[in-house]
């Protein structure tokens, strides 16, 4: 069974931004989103957003020595290779399934957007809007980072 979702790259140059999207089969793969976004050349912040499933998302940010990584839920990981693989890099145990309730929460670095204009407090209303889909969750983030319409361009031709 494939994993449905898009991976989107995002780019900032000085006031510009660009968004591309990644290859198809980058959505459960944590390793390839991560070796994909070092390999796009800018000066300024590169990361990348990616919607599963319509169940989660998650931002992924290279940074020297690793990626910042915020995963909206945790208890993805049960089910999904790209979830499994964040908490393994965060050191958070999977949880167990017979410990996960209905309430879903994130994991990693609600704060890796915050000189982009999303801070800690923001990501989590984000994140707590349980009843939107990830894409649109993903879409209130690139709102308030100031790339809203390069996010919509790209997610239009899917």
């Amino acid at each position: 069974m494939s994993t449905e979702g898009f991976a989107v790259a995002v780019i900032r140059e000085e006031t510009d931004w660009r968004c591309s999207l990644l290859a198809e089969d980058l959505v459960d793969d944590l390793d390839g989103v991560i070796t994909a976004l070092r390999r796009l050349s800018g000066s300024g912040a590169v990361f990348a957003l990616v919607s599963v499933d319509e169940e989660f998302f998650v931002v992924v940010r290279p940074v020297p020595g690793g990626a910042a990584l915020m995963l909206s839920d945790a208890t993805a990981a049960l089910d999904y290779d790209i979830a499994a693989d964040i908490l393994e890099l965060l050191q958070v145990p999977i949880p167990d399934e017979d410990d996960v309730d209905d309430d879903p929460w994130p994991e990693g670095d609600l704060t890796l957007l915050a000189d982009l204009g999303v801070p800690e407090e923001q990501m989590q209303i984000i994140v707590d809007q349980a009843e939107l889909y990830p894409d649109e969750q993903l879409e209130m983030i690139a709102a308030a980072c100031g790339f809203a319409d390069q996010f919509a361009a790209v997610i239009e031709k899917l």
